[in-house]
């Protein structure tokens, strides 16, 4: 039986991070530009379809790649999953992150809000002690006090309506690496936005990454064959 939310002191007591700074580029193109400098930008597949370096260096990157990154995810499980996760990269590779993301679906209850939300500190113990996941306190203890604050932002019109609201205008439409933004106006203003309703890790780095994951923005280069595959952009 999962230990009730009284398990945890109140928000303020336990968690201990200050307000967080994303320092690695969205996506990770500070490993782009690792692998890319001064090589081009794009590569083509033996397949024959052109991608950002970043995801013709490893076969799971190129699989996400493909089929996962900048598709539209419009709802609350699926939104909360990416925003936890996004947090949980900061400081590591993406590839890091996709090689764990199963353990980390078995230890977060898949990631459902409502479950993570009544985590108390037997389930923090148990998460310290997992090795198949990124073992850090301040991320595990903001993972539980943002599927409370997703629970409570319900009475509001939820997780997903707040993000998508900050859907720009227009998209970039990036030919080289050193044209993707790492933050942009509306990314700043949702970090606002959710740290003011109780949300941490969620710096506007962060934001823009997490736009760009879930289709909310194009950064794809012109020449990528994934260029408007989301459908949310023409």
């Amino acid at each position: 039986m999962i230990p009730g939310p009284a398990a945890l002191p109140p928000w303020p007591l336990w968690y201990p991070g200050s307000p967080h700074r994303r320092t690695t580029p969205a996506v990770h193109r500070s490993a782009e530009r690792r692998v890319s400098e001064p090589m081009t930008d794009v590569v083509i597949g033996s397949d024959g379809l052109a991608r950002p370096r970043w995801a013709a260096v490893d076969a799971l990157l190129q699989e996400y790649y493909d089929s996962e990154w900048g598709m539209p995810v419009r709802d609350e499980r699926g939104l909360f999953e990416r925003l936890s996760l996004e947090a949980f990269q900061s400081g590591l590779s993406w590839a890091t992150i996709l090689r764990k993301r199963p353990a980390f679906r078995a230890a977060f209850a898949d990631f459902e809000p409502d479950a993570v939300a009544a985590f108390g500190a037997s389930e923090v113990d148990r998460l310290l002690a997992d090795p198949g996941i990124v073992r850090n306190r301040a991320k595990i203890l903001a993972t539980i006090g943002n599927a409370r604050a997703t629970v409570a932002l319900r009475a509001d019109g939820g997780l997903a309506p707040l993000i998508w609201s900050f859907q720009p205008e227009a998209t970039p439409r990036p030919r080289t690496l050193a044209e993707i933004p790492t933050s942009s106006a509306e990314s700043r203003s949702l970090s606002t936005a959710l740290r003011a309703r109780g949300f941490r890790f969620v710096g506007p780095t962060t934001m823009f990454a997490l736009m760009e994951a879930v289709g909310m923005v194009d950064t794809h280069l012109i020449s990528s064959h994934r260029r408007g595959a989301s459908g949310v952009w023409t």
